[in-house]
C-alpha cells in the first residue's frame, strides 16, 4: 500500500472535476426523468425509451473522442509539444465530423421505434424528442473535442465548471418548457429536448472559447501550423485508439439500452421503474467513470515517460479508490431504495418495481465501478481492442440472453433482465483486472531498464 500513497491525491484531484464534468451527462437525463415523471408513466418511460436510443450514439461518440486523452497525455509524458498541437487540431475536427454523423443517424432512429415492440402511446411520444435530442449530438461532440485535449493534459477543472453551468441552465430551460413557465411555450416532455440541445450548444462555444484563448494553453496553440490542414496520420491514430473505444462503451450502454426494450416487453409500468432505477445507477457510475478518467491520464502519462511501474501504481489506486466508493454506494442505494423513487414519480406500482431493480443495482455497483476503472487504466496502454471484445462477448452473449431466459422463460420479469446484467458486469470486471494485472507485471512483455526507479519500458512490438 505505501507504493499506492504518492498516486492517491494527484488521482483525486484529477478524478473529481471529472466526476463533476462526467456527471453533467447523466444530469441532463435525471432532470428529464425527474420532470418528465410528473407528467405520468407513460411520458416516463416514453423518455425512457428516448434516453436509451440516443445514448448509445451520445456514449459512440464519446469514446471516439477519449482516444486522444491517452495520446494526448504521453505526448505531454515526452514534452512534445508539435504532436499535442497536431493532436488538437486532429481532435477537433474528428469529433466535429463524427457530431455531425451521429446527429444525422439519431433522425433515422425514431423509424425503428415502431419495429421493437413497443407500446404506440410510448413511440409517438418519444419519436419527436428523439429527433430533437439528436441534433444536440453535434454542438456535445464540438464540446468533447476539446474538452478530451484539455483533460489529456491534466486540465480537468474547466469542463467541470462549463458542464455545472450548462445544467443549471437545462434545468431553468426545462422548468420552462415543460410547463410553460416564464412566458415560454408549453411543450411537455419535447421541452427537455429542446433545453438539453440549447445547454450542449452553450457548452460547446465555452469551451472551444477556453481552448482557444486561454493564456497556459497559448504554447500549443503557437504550435499548430494550421486549423485547416488534418495530419492525416494523427487522425487515423486517433480514430484506431477512439473507434474501440467508443464501440466497447456503446456495447455496453447497448446492452443496458435494449434492457430498456425488454421492459417494454413486460410492460409500460416496468419499463417507467427501469428509467427510474438506471437513472439512479447512472449517477454512482459516472463517479467510477472520472476516477476511470483519472486513471487513464495518469497511466498514460507514466507509460509515454517509460514508467510503467508507476503507471502500475496509477491503476492499482484507481481501482482502490473506487472498490471504495462503490461499495459505499452500493449499501446506500439499499438503504434508500424504497423512497428514492417517489423522487420521480408517486405511482405505487412502479415505485415498488423500482425498489427491487434498485436492490439488483446495489449489488452490480462494485462489478460496474471496477469494469470502468479497467477500461480506463487499459486505455492509458492504449489497450482498447480486446477490451472491446470482452465487452461484446460479456454483455450481448452473456448478458443479455441470460437476462432473456431469466426474464421471460423463468418469468423472473423485471429483476430476471437485471440479473443477466449483474452477471454481464461482474465477468468483464474480473476479465479486465486480470489484464491490467499482466499487462503491467514486471517483466511482461518489458524489460527492466537500469536506474534508481526501477521502472521498465515495453519491447516495441
Amino acid at each position: 500500500m505505501k507504493d499506492l500513497r504518492p498516486h492517491l491525491r494527484p488521482t483525486v484531484l484529477l478524478a473529481f472535476p471529472v466526476v463533476m464534468s462526467q456527471l453533467g451527462h447523466v444530469l441532463v437525463n435525471l432532470t428529464d426523468s425527474l420532470l418528465v415523471g410528473k407528467l405520468g408513466k407513460i411520458p416516463l418511460a416514453a423518455v425512457g425509451v428516448g434516453v436509451s436510443s440516443t445514448t448509445v450514439l451520445l456514449i459512440l461518440g464519446i469514446g471516439l473522442s477519449m482516444g486522444s486523452v491517452p495520446l494526448v497525455a504521453a505526448a505531454e509524458g515526452r514534452r512534445d509539444r508539435p504532436e499535442l498541437a497536431r493532436l488538437l487540431v486532429s481532435s477537433v475536427w474528428l469529433n466535429t465530423l463524427m457530431g455531425i454523423v451521429l446527429a444525422g443517424l439519431g433522425q433515422l432512429v425514431p423509424l425503428v421505434l415502431p419495429l421493437l415492440g413497443q407500446a404506440p402511446e410510448v413511440v409517438a411520444l418519444a419519436t419527436p424528442w428523439v429527433r430533437v435530442m439528436s441534433l444536440s449530438l453535434l454542438p456535445l461532440m464540438v464540446f468533447q473535442g476539446f474538452r478530451e485535449f484539455a483533460e489529456g493534459l491534466g486540465l480537468t477543472r474547466q469542463a467541470m465548471w462549463l458542464s455545472i453551468l450548462a445544467n443549471v441552465v437545462n434545468v431553468a430551460l426545462c422548468y420552462a418548457f415543460i410547463f410553460g413557465n416564464w412566458g415560454m411555450p408549453q411543450l411537455g416532455m419535447l421541452g427537455s429536448a429542446w433545453a438539453s440541445l440549447l445547454a450542449r450548444v452553450l457548452m460547446a462555444v465555452l469551451m472551444a472559447g477556453y481552448v482557444l484563448r486561454a493564456a497556459r494553453l497559448r504554447p500549443y496553440r503557437e504550435a499548430v501550423t494550421s486549423w485547416w490542414v488534418v495530419d492525416l496520420p494523427i487522425l487515423n491514430r486517433l480514430f484506431h485508439v477512439g473507434a474501440p473505444i467508443g464501440v466497447q462503451m456503446a456495447f455496453e450502454v447497448g446492452a443496458f439500452s435494449f434492457s430498456q426494450l425488454m421492459m417494454g416487453w413486460l410492460g409500460v409500468t416496468a419499463q417507467a421503474a427501469h428509467q427510474v432505477a438506471i437513472t439512479v445507477a447512472s449517477v454512482t457510475y459516472m463517479a467510477a467513470s472520472g476516477i476511470s478518467a483519472a486513471a487513464t491520464i495518469r497511466v498514460g502519462q507514466f507509460r509515454g515517460a517509460g514508467q510503467l511501474r508507476r503507471a502500475r501504481g496509477a491503476g492499482v489506486t484507481a481501482y482502490w479508490l473506487t472498490l471504495l466508493f462503490m461499495g459505499t454506494m452500493g449499501l446506500l442505494l439499499i438503504l434508500t431504495r424504497h423512497w428514492l423513487p417517489y423522487l420521480f414519480i408517486r405511482d405505487p406500482q412502479v415505485v415498488a418495481q423500482a425498489a427491487t431493480l434498485l436492490f439488483i443495482a446495489a449489488l452490480f455497483q462494485v462489478s460496474d465501478g471496477l469494469q470502468v476503472v479497467g477500461l480506463g487504466a487499459l486505455r492509458g496502454l492504449e489497450d482498447v481492442k480486446v477490451p472491446s471484445v470482452v465487452a461484446l462477448l460479456a454483455y450481448w452473449a452473456v448478458a443479455l440472453p441470460l437476462g432473456y431466459v431469466l426474464g421471460f422463460v423463468l418469468h423472473w420479469g423485471a429483476p430476471g433482465i437485471w440479473t443477466g446484467l449483474l452477471l454481464g458486469l461482474s465477468i468483464v470486471a474480473v476479465v479486465l483486472l486480470l489484464r491490467f494485472r499482466r499487462e503491467t507485471a514486471p517483466g511482461y512483455p518489458a524489460v527492466a531498464t537500469p536506474g534508481e526507479t526501477g521502472d521498465f519500458i515495453k519491447k516495441p512490438e
